[in-house]
């Protein structure tokens, strides 16, 4: 597959940011699209930028934490093109805060959008993917997928989840011809940062053991700021896994992302942490005795 004119293509998370931009290029080259997010209003704007560059669209409004919702989802593109030839499984957000005051709900509601809706679209597509014998499933994963961070492990939960689940279904599906490619960016300008500083202070007790570290957040965040990529830049290996007609099993969109990965994998576990609580001052906490 060398081009995407024709090809019928689901986008979750498809409102704004990555989404967003891979509607506009996979439109550029001739795309059908499904666009699916929860915010109807915004979608329809999405629609009327992919219809004025020639694209054909439908908009579903979709929760991802709603099973009924992503079913009904799979069941419209259907309807309308008769099959989905790629789905990307874009659709996610950033739960952050200590995992001591992530509460239940707030990380069943992570999991419901970032793990289940992601499970429950792949698996109602799936079964007319295997029917023709080809079709591309490609998960936005995160390089949180593979190394955890202090203050988003309930996040990092979600995209290991992601990876794991991908890695097998890469295997399972591949007698079928069905292609099963992660993309694991790193920081990107989005809304993705703004949503994680709300999630975070929404979780933090301004007055339990987390206090410490409330003011270094926002330089924290200012810092992973710096280093994200512009939404344009993570397109192109999420374009390259759509059309490439031999696509790598992930693509790391990071800089310098294969080779940090690597080090850390390679890196003791003591020695990670103390880097880990030297970046995130996490001496403040606790007793002198503690740390």
């Amino acid at each position: 597959m060398s081009s995407l004119a024709n090809q019928v293509v689901l986008i979750t998370g498809a409102s704004a940011g990555i989404g967003e931009a891979v509607a506009l290029e996979a439109a550029k080259q001739g795309a059908r699209l499904v666009l699916a997010a929860r915010r109807e209003g915004v979608l329809q704007t999405v629609k009327d930028l992919v219809v004025g560059r020639g694209a054909e669209a439908l908009v579903v409004p979709t929760d991802m934490a709603d099973t009924a919702q992503v079913e009904a989802l799979a069941q419209k593109a259907l309807d309308h093109f008769g099959r989905v030839d790629i789905l990307v499984n874009n659709a996610g957000y950033g739960q952050m805060g200590p995992v001591e005051e992530v509460d239940v709900a707030a990380m069943r509601r992570q999991f419901e959008v970032n793990v289940f809706g992601l499970h429950t679209l792949t698996r109602a597509l799936l079964p007319q993917m295997r029917e023709r014998g080809s079709g591309r499933i490609i998960n936005l994963s995160s390089v949180a997928g593979q190394m955890s961070m202090p203050f988003s492990g309930v996040y990092n939960a979600t995209k290991f989840a992601v990876e794991a689940l991908s890695d097998a279904l890469r295997v399972e599906v591949a007698p079928f011809g069905v292609k099963v490619i992660l993309i694991e960016p790193g920081p990107v300008a989005t809304e993705f940062g703004r949503v994680a500083e709300e999630t975070f202070g929404a979780v933090v007790n301004p007055n339990g053991p987390y206090k410490a570290i409330l003011d270094s957040t926002a330089d924290m965040a200012s810092s992973f700021n710096k280093m994200a990529w512009p939404v344009e830049k993570v397109v192109e290996p999420i374009m390259r896994a759509m059309t490439d007609p031999h696509p790598s099993d992930r693509y790391t969109a990071f800089t310098g992302g294969k080779l940090a990965l690597g080090l850390m994998r390679l890196l003791p576990a003591s020695l990670a942490d103390q880097m880990w609580r030297r970046i995130y001052k996490l001496d403040q906490l606790g007793s002198p005795e503690s740390v």
